[in-house]
């Protein structure tokens, strides 16, 4: 026998799983920024290692992976974060 949830339950869920991916597609934007950036800057010749790598597809995939696991993280840790209440 499954236990169903209330509706009420289950729209708190919804809501704090929507909050959490509002939270998450900032965070990944964000990494998609500063991986531009660093690319289009050639931050410690990074693009210029890419660009002449024979993997260069592999490259940029692991890159933006990192970047979007990172970020991601950072975006939904901030988020929970100020949903705390300050006390005194």
């Amino acid at each position: 026998m499954t236990h169903m949830p209330s509706t009420t339950a289950a729209k708190q869920q919804r809501r704090l799983l929507m909050f959490l991916l509002h939270h998450l597609i900032y965070g990944t934007v964000g990494g998609v920024v500063f991986g531009l950036l660093i690319l289009l800057f050639d931050i410690a010749g990074l693009w210029t290692m890419i660009a002449h790598s024979p993997d260069r597809t592999l490259s940029l995939a692991l890159l933006f992976f990192g970047l979007f696991v990172t970020f991601g993280s950072l975006g939904m840790a901030v988020g929970v974060m100020q949903l705390g209440e300050e006390r005194d």
